[in-house]
């Protein structure tokens, strides 16, 4: 038995019980991949995003380990929900415009304490403070910068259209206008590196462009390490009480935990380990999150459907965003069909060893959006459901 074939005979015990669909997280799994989070974090601290894991439980497990400190979340709502639940540190990572949170925020002092906003630009400043309704908290503020590599002058950009803050002098100029401005203090620096934290080098079949990726990928590292201890040191002249630099994430965790200016790593995909993660030659993970959908038709031979399924992931289409059949091993789609919103077609020999009402388990392609499907995870330890943890989902909160 191959050791899918082990994985596929323990979860399917441990949910006989259960219909489909159903989503589990293999806890195992889940803390082994933890555990190379902070081997690779070489004693930096790593801030888990949650938009990665959407559920609190989980949230709880993994900072109550050794090497985790700390949120990223990704939405104001979300950052107070969390606050009040009793997480004492959370980091929002994008900027937000949501006036009513802003003004809960700044009339709150325990929510004030624990949560950093994100911002790039001082129009957001006027915003938050547009918003206060009176409130008098101090707002803590963390500032974005934007990592794309830039080449041939500009003219070609690698990585992710985010901050608009660029170089040191842009930084230390918001830096400073944070620091004249009554109401809010500079606490953090923020650097995501997506075109390399978020783009596997090792792609299927392709030796060429695996080459291509790692090359850019060097390129990417070694500019942004020099550029990010430069605005590091304008922004500390500006504010030399700044409590963290944070960068990285799952698929460059060990490159910039090297850099000497960042002081903490985000990560969270690499605790669920989605298949947009399988392709990096610098770390593998043990796939932790699957769904499984059951069989209900068989149309012919070598072909099955499962009910649903057609989960896809956020960003640009394209089959790296759907989910892949996983277990057992052999299924592929339909190329005519693909996964559907209420029925998915299977073809491939394993098809003819499933009958109704078995299960096909699935992995999806970005971690934590697979918990906008389902209300509940079950935890799953050797071949027993030990637990049920609700996701965000599941507890009434969908905050994108």
């Amino acid at each position: 038995m191959t050791p899918r074939a082990a994985d596929r005979a323990r979860y399917d015990r441990a949910t006989a019980h259960l219909d489909a669909p159903v989503a589990i997280v293999d806890l195992e799994a889940f803390d082994a991949n933890a555990d190379d989070l902070v081997r690779r974090a070489g004693g930096k601290p790593v801030r888990v995003a949650s938009k990665s894991v959407r559920c609190r439980a989980l949230l709880e497990r993994v900072l109550a380990r050794p090497g985790f400190a700390g949120i990223m979340s990704f939405t104001l709502a979300e950052s107070l929900w969390l606050a009040r639940a009793g997480f004492e540190d959370v980091l929002l990572a994008y900027p937000s415009a949501d006036r009513t949170a802003f003004a809960e925020l700044a009339a709150d002092p325990k929510l004030a304490a624990a949560v950093t906003v994100m911002v790039d630009d001082t129009s957001q400043l006027d915003l938050i403070d547009a918003a206060r309704a009176g409130g008098t908290e101090e707002v803590r503020v963390c500032l974005e910068l934007d990592t794309s590599l830039r080449l041939l002058g500009g003219r070609v950009r690698i990585g992710a259209l985010r901050s608009p803050l660029r170089e040191p002098a842009q930084l230390a100029e918001l830096a400073r206008s944070v620091a004249r401005r009554p109401g809010f203090r500079l606490v953090g620096l923020m650097a995501y590196e997506g075109h390399v934290a978020g783009v596997g080098d090792d792609v299927a079949g392709s030796p060429l462009r695996s080459r291509a990726i790692r090359l850019m990928q060097s390129a990417a590292r070694k500019e942004l390490a020099v550029r990010r201890a430069a605005v590091v040191r304008a922004v500390r002249a500006v504010a030399p009480d700044l409590e963290f630099v944070n960068g990285g994430g799952t698929g460059s965790v060990q490159h910039t935990a090297a850099e000497a200016a960042v002081t903490e790593i985000a990560a969270g995909s690499g605790l669920y380990v989605p298949r947009l993660f399988d392709n990096y030659t610098s770390f593998r993970g043990r796939p932790a999150a699957l769904f499984a959908q059951p069989v209900v038709r068989r149309p012919g031979v070598g072909v099955v459907t499962v009910l649903g399924g057609g989960y896809p992931a956020s960003g640009a289409p394209g089959v790296d965003r759907l989910p892949v059949p996983y277990l057992p091993e052999g299924l592929r789609y339909d190329p005519q069909e693909g996964p559907g919103e209420v029925q998915t077609p299977l073809i491939g020999a394993p098809a003819d060893d499933l009958l109704i009402g078995d299960k096909v388990w699935f992995r999806h392609a970005k971690a934590g959006e697979l918990c906008e499907r389902f209300d509940e995870l079950h935890l799953v330890e050797g071949d027993r459901v030990t637990g049920v943890a609700p996701t965000y989902r599941g507890e009434g909160r969908t905050f994108l």
